[in-house]
């Protein structure tokens, strides 16, 4: 596979990783510099260890995964945003509070790179060598995060505390997204 592709295939990948990060970035509050950067290693980490879990396992998995995999990302998905509509409904007299979590940040760096699974055992059943589209994927999908987690703070900054709710149904219509298409709808 030429690296066009490849770079394509990474791009293609990124965009939930970006739609998601653009939301965190409106919605967290006083994100520092260092969780940015761990948003960035866990998407573009998640992103580059599924495609080697899915070239690793190969063909045996492949009718497994692409039947559940488009559920759990759902599910995932939904989960957070309900979570994030709920919290903007709270009358948490601290609204400054940092809302970071590595438990919610695995949770989505899951969540977004379970298609690249899928991509994964296209390049073991194509038997085409991992290591180079993995080190692409991983690095697309860091620059997104960290360019849609920067983007989203200045649209939250500008626009107020009201994006929690247009986070939490953005995650909640990716999820449906995600679902939809592994069901062969869209």
């Amino acid at each position: 596979m030429d690296i066009v592709s490849t770079l394509l295939i990474a791009v293609a990948l990124a965009m939930d990783a970006f739609s998601v990060s653009l939301t965190k970035g409106f919605t967290l509050k006083n994100i520092t510099l260092k969780q940015i950067l761990w948003f960035g290693v866990f998407f573009g980490g998640f992103q580059s260890l599924m495609p080697i879990l899915g070239w690793t396992l190969g063909v045996q998995l492949q009718l497994i995964v692409s039947a559940v995999a488009p559920w759990i990302a759902f599910i995932l998905l939904v989960l957070i945003g309900a979570n994030m509509i709920r919290e903007s409904f709270s009358d948490d007299l601290d609204d400054d509070e940092d809302t970071f979590s590595f438990a919610e940040l695995t949770l989505l760096a899951v969540a977004t790179s379970i298609d690249a699974f899928a991509v994964g055992v296209t390049y073991a059943v194509l038997k085409i060598d991992i290591l180079i589209p993995v080190i692409i994927i991983g690095l697309v999908a860091f620059i997104f995060t960290v360019i849609g987690i920067y983007l989203g703070k200045k649209i939250g900054d500008y626009f107020g505390d009201k994006f929690e709710i247009l986070g939490g149904v953005i995650l909640i219509l990716l999820g449906c997204r995600i679902l939809l298409e592994g069901l062969g709808f869209l």
